[in-house]
């Protein structure tokens, strides 16, 4: 958009213009006041989307000042921005992008188009306020236990649904065929006779208020569509013909006219016949219509001495001639600019007609927003008929995640019976443990763990039930995540500037009712600044923010945080077993090393794991086995090059702590000996 549409004098003077216009009473000037008072960039925003919406013919939607919504609706959803979004997999996987492998793969059985976008925004917009959590697993509970029959009947309404949302934004729009208006509404006025009929059945057996509701408003807010359907022509609906459309021209006297007249043209012209037979002498004459010409006289070639001098000849084949006598011409010519300004006014009225519907809009609107609302249910009672899954308590007071024997809701759903996912408890409160520094061998299994821990929180607060045994979810506000490694060319930004431009916005945006989950933070860089800044990176989380958080790491010394916030830090690893029989086996000569071979168990535990394991993934990566040999020698030296340091530190320490002399002798001592 050119840059004055953004100046606030030329975007305060459209806004007002344009709204202006629709001001018919007290209500609608209180309207324009608060859209005059709002600040001035917003005022300059909305000016560029009114002129933007202009070119498309769009701007409409804009006129209801009441749609309009805060963006940063904080206090109603949980926040989860773009970054967690792509991490954690929710709307694409990362592999190929494709919806399958995400959270919303598996919690995605809508029957329709609407229920699927609703769906999407339930994802990506988790709840925050516990009962309105509760009222969504009520209702999925209800789906699950309740054996009413208007359950059944519902799903195998939403089965033959089109899209109606993008069909009324449409007709809304007036950029809808007649055939589309048409299919659009006899299925809405067909779901309000329907639904009225259930209307009993929906009171005494539905039980949950989110989906009685619905259900019972549904009937009510599509009451005045079947009128509209009364008026219409189906025959003419169907083929696109509006100058048949409507039925009942009472309501549209401008077309009633324009057909009257049309009628008494034809009717001069049919009477006109008679003079045509006396003329050429035929009383069994007839007009034909010949290519879209119509009124055509049709003479046999050896007649033609009978035709009068100024007939018009307009067409003819070996055995006949066609013509139009001056009368017909005239006439014809009249009766075809009626038409024409037939059809200029039936658009008209078409136009008129939606504008009238359009005022029905935001109610019908509601009720394919309640219809969506079932359809997102009947998808997530589908997922917690899945074993295994349990319904989650979801509390809006304390701070905690607690899961017993949770599992990965994607990787469950991928490995399908075959495989066993092996599931893992997690139990971080506020008032107690509320920090994981999470450690272990590469390929362990940490990643999916703490995605697991994230995903679960989500599906809690949407209203779903959740893979676990048991959970309990205090309400959070957002999901923070920093992990994986990738730069950003285009903006000229390495990997580990990606990486700390993350952090940043985590420390800046998180809270203590927050989760955060940070996976590997300062590989990036040098070994000791990656030590330094995840160090203290985590500690600010623990002592300052206070959030819930899972920090996995390859860096021991984080590890030692543990010892100064003993409360509020644990230490886990992911299990493992070594395999010590086939590393012996794996040996060749006494100076040869070859890597060590590990078992990965999949289980979160107690403790920090003292290394990484990184050649066993090298081994699993197919690297040439000289190059592994090569590796584990160098890893043995550099093991060994630390252990001395740290011994000789340890003996530094040892003998600056020595107060008496003959103590001092006998350490000397031993040191000559070569026993330290």
């Amino acid at each position: 958009m050119e840059s004055i549409y953004f100046q606030y004098s030329h975007a305060f003077q459209l806004i007002t213009d344009f709204y202006a216009r629709g001001v018919l009473n007290t209500t609608d000037s209180q309207q324009l006041s608060i859209i005059l008072n709002l600040d001035k960039p917003v005022i300059c925003s909305l000016a560029a989307v009114i002129m933007y919406l202009k070119e498309f013919n769009l701007e409409k939607i804009l006129c209801n000042p009441s749609n309009f919504k805060q963006l940063s609706s904080e206090a109603e959803y949980m926040t989860i921005n773009g970054t967690t979004l792509k991490n954690l997999e929710i709307l694409q996987n990362q592999t190929d992008m494709k919806t399958k492998g995400s959270l919303l793969w598996v919690l995605d059985h809508t029957k329709t188009s609407f229920g699927r976008r609703k769906l999407k925004k339930w994802v990506t917009q988790p709840l925050m306020k516990s009962s309105e959590i509760n009222a969504r697993l009520d209702a999925v509970s209800e789906i699950l236990m309740s054996e009413s029959s208007v359950f059944g009947h519902i799903q195998n309404h939403l089965c033959k649904m089109p899209d109606i949302e993008r069909g009324l934004c449409s007709i809304y729009h007036k950029k809808c065929s007649t055939q589309e208006f048409f299919l659009i509404v006899s299925t809405l006025s067909r779901l309000e006779l329907e639904l009225q009929a259930l209307v009993p059945a929906i009171r005494s057996q539905v039980k949950a208020p989110l989906l009685q509701v619905a259900l019972l408003e549904i009937p009510e807010l599509l009451f005045p569509v079947k009128h509209y359907l009364q008026i219409l022509n189906e025959e003419a609906a169907k083929t696109g013909d509006k100058t048949q459309l409507f039925k009942d021209l009472t309501d549209f006297p401008t077309i009633r006219k324009q057909k009257g007249d049309i009628q008494k043209v034809i009717s001069q012209i049919q009477f006109h016949l008679q003079e045509i037979q006396r003329m050429i002498k035929n009383p069994h004459a007839e007009y034909v219509t010949v290519s879209g010409q119509e009124f055509l006289i049709e003479v046999k070639n050896s007649l033609l001495s009978s035709v009068p001098s100024d007939w018009v000849k307009v067409g003819s084949t070996k055995a006949v001639s066609r013509f139009h006598s001056p009368f017909i011409v005239e006439n014809y010519r009249h009766l075809n600019q009626l038409r024409e300004q037939l059809v200029l006014d039936c658009n008209t009225e078409w136009l008129n007609f939606l504008d009238h519907f359009s005022e029905y809009y935001h109610s019908v609107l509601k009720a394919v927003g309640h219809l969506a609302t079932i359809d997102c249910i009947f998808s997530l009672a589908k997922v917690a008929k899945q074993g295994d899954y349990c319904r989650p308590v979801v509390q809006d007071k304390g701070k905690k995640i607690i899961i017993k024997n949770g599992r990965h809701p994607v990787i469950d759903e991928l490995l399908g019976e075959q495989d066993q996912y092996v599931p893992n408890s997690t139990n971080l409160a506020g008032d107690k443990e509320r920090v994981m520094i999470i450690t272990g061998p590469n390929m362990g299994g940490k990643s999916s763990y703490i995605k697991q821990v994230a995903l679960i929180t989500i599906m809690a607060q949407i209203g779903s039930y959740v893979p676990a045994e048991e959970s309990t979810v205090g309400v959070v506000d957002g999901i923070f995540t920093r992990m994986g490694a990738a730069d950003n060319i285009y903006k000229g930004q390495s990997t580990f500037m990606e990486e700390l431009t993350d952090t940043a916005e985590i420390i800046r945006r998180a809270t203590s009712r927050s989760l955060i989950i940070l996976d590997e933070l300062g590989r990036g860089t040098s070994t000791h600044d990656g030590i330094a800044i995840a160090y203290a990176t985590l500690e600010h989380f623990i002592r300052d923010v206070e959030s819930l958080t899972l920090f996995v790491t390859h860096y021991p010394s984080v590890c030692d945080l543990e010892k100064i916030y003993p409360e509020q830090v644990g230490n886990y690893h992911m299990g493992f077993l070594v395999n010590e029989e086939e590393s012996e086996q794996q040996k060749g000569s006494e100076d040869e090393e070859n890597p060590e071979f590990i078992t990965f168990l999949y289980q979160i535990t107690r403790g920090v794991a003292a290394r990484s394991y990184g050649l066993n993934v090298a081994k699993l990566a197919d690297v040439p086995e000289e190059i592994l040999k090569k590796a584990a020698h160098k890893s043995k030296e550099l093991e060994g090059l630390v252990n001395m340091k740290r011994k000789r530190l340890k003996s530094f320490a040892k003998i600056w702590n020595i107060n008496d002399s003959q103590e001092l002798q006998k350490w000397s001592s031993v040191c000559e000996t070569g026993d330290e």
